[in-house]
């Protein structure tokens, strides 16, 4: 394996390790980790690599309750006007964006890749880009963006127009009032343990995972709206 390879590896063992000790004593149960483990087997993707996703979304959820019970005490303490209230304000959405997108990552994940082209997903997808293959295409290509963060299909609310976005990190970019249709995680974490660097092939295993009939219904219930 490449130097720089085992340095990013190290990197996200001890993003873990953050993420795993985080001090809880004054957390609160706002939040649940949800069981995603059904996706294990999933081709393309290793148990390693899922259980480590796993570990990392666990994390997100932990440190928004771990941030909800750390505000509170400083609300009841009439810091509300601090600068560490006001930091951890901050903080939160950035732990709540992480925690979130996750749930729709590993929801959009477990079916078999085939889009039925007689579903509304699919002629709104050929309506908006011109093709579901120049979707497809427009979608991976943002995907191969250099940085870290996801690849999002918005709905817009009202319009119902769609929208390919980058979200840099988790809480930059988000198209405010739209709807999540499809989420993809592009943060090394999510492919470097099965693929390394080679992002474009994570994306491809990704696509043969699609959950198309979940897409459908998140498309349905938010475009008649």
């Amino acid at each position: 394996m490449a130097k720089t390879t085992r340095i990013l590896l190290l990197l996200l063992c001890a993003y873990i390790q953050l993420f795993a000790f985080a001090d809880v004593s004054k957390t609160t149960d706002s939040y649940q980790v949800r069981d995603f483990s059904y996706l294990k087997g999933m081709p393309g993707f290793s148990d390693k690599l899922l259980d480590i996703h796993f570990t990392l979304y666990a994390g997100y959820v932990k440190n928004c309750n771990l941030l909800q019970g750390m505000l509170q005490g400083l609300a009841d303490e009439d810091k509300a006007s601090s600068y560490e209230y006001s930091a951890l304000k901050r903080r939160f959405s950035w732990e709540f964006d992480g925690m979130r997108l996750h749930e729709y990552y590993f929801e959009n994940l477990g079916g078999d890749g085939k889009i039925d082209p007689n579903s509304g997903i699919y002629k709104a997808l050929s309506g908006r880009f011109g093709s579901y293959e120049k979707w497809k295409k427009e979608f991976t290509s943002l995907g191969m963006s250099r940085g870290i963060g996801w690849v999002v299909l918005y709905i817009e609310e009202g319009s119902g127009l769609l929208h390919n976005i980058w979200v840099n990190e988790h809480n930059v970019g988000n198209l405010v009032g739209s709807k999540i249709v499809f989420a993809m995680d592009v943060w090394e974490h999510a492919y470097m343990v099965e693929y390394e660097l080679d992002r474009s092939k994570y994306i491809g295993a990704v696509f043969q995972n699609i959950d198309w009939k979940m897409l459908e219904k998140r498309y349905e219930k938010y475009a008649q709206k």
